[in-house]
């Protein structure tokens, strides 16, 4: 009975000392390599921005160049658009294919900056950025002010160039939908049009054309340059139009059936009824 009691108190020992290991260390069946990989694998919302540099042009409350590079005219400077406008360093304007497509920017860095986000279309191609940044952000007056405090944008401008964040957003245009401008020097067998107001991805990797209500061929447009797009048939065109568009981004198609009508006019601009999903 008395080995038994001592084998007893034995176990009992043995319990107390792995108890009082487990208690100071709170670790000990626990390996804390884990939670410190966790933490890494953690995305913290707002982490897709990005640094860029940001200049300005134009009239300090204008819309930069009247127009720009991707060829919008004067339809940057009023609603929906609003002045909130930029051109791009090679890596953002892309050959023209950038044209039209949404970002966020936003600055913190300087005692002027609100550092709210604001949301600006890439309308132009700035000729020399580049070199200081890949991404360079060369913003219309207006949309560079828009960064600041209230009151204190003309302070912002006196910068000059400033470093901002930057990221890809998706466009919208609540309540318009896609427009076609007909170049001016469209004709029978030559068609070209300046396509905007695309929601989404709001730049295009391909354009389609295909000819009067009894044709099933799709006609590939060129791009000419910006957001221009052509197509030289070489022997009269038959209206009504409709035009095939597709996303650079995602890859989205969209029909705009018929929605350059017979009798059309060059220099005119004609919206469909349609608009990419958002």
């Amino acid at each position: 009975m008395a080995l038994t009691l001592q084998c007893a108190l034995s176990h009992i020992l043995s319990f107390l000392v792995f108890l009082s290991i487990f208690l100071v260390n709170p670790s000990f069946c626990f390996n804390p390599k884990k939670l410190v990989n966790a933490s890494f694998s953690y995305t913290p919302s707002g982490s897709d921005w990005s640094p860029a540099l940001a200049t300005w042009y134009g009239p300090a409350n204008g819309d930069g160049s009247e127009g720009g590079a991707c060829g919008y005219g004067v339809t940057v400077g009023q609603a929906p658009i609003s002045a909130m406008v930029s051109a791009g360093s090679p890596r953002l304007y892309e050959n023209g294919k950038g044209c039209g497509s949404c970002y966020e920017v936003r600055c913190t860095g300087n005692s002027a900056c609100s550092g709210e986000p604001v949301k600006i279309v890439m309308t132009d191609e700035c000729d020399g950025c580049g070199s200081d940044a890949e991404y360079h952000f060369d913003l219309s007056g207006t949309a560079f002010g828009a960064m600041a405090l209230s009151g204190q944008d003309g302070t912002l401008r006196n910068a000059g160039k400033i470093n901002i964040q930057h990221r890809r957003v998706e466009c919208n245009y609540p309540g318009v939908s896609i427009a076609f401008h007909v170049d001016a020097g469209s004709n029978q067998e030559y068609f070209a049009a300046v396509i905007e107001y695309e929601d989404g991805d709001g730049d295009l990797s391909k354009v389609e054309l295909k000819e009067a209500l009894d044709s099933a061929s799709w006609y590939t447009m060129d791009q000419s340059w910006g957001a221009v797009w052509k197509l030289d048939k070489g022997s009269p065109l038959r209206a009504p139009f409709s035009l095939r568009l597709t996303t650079l981004e995602s890859g989205n198609s969209i029909v705009a059936n018929n929605v350059i009508p017979a009798g059309w006019v060059p220099g005119h601009t004609y919206r469909s009824i349609v608009n990419f999903q958002t």
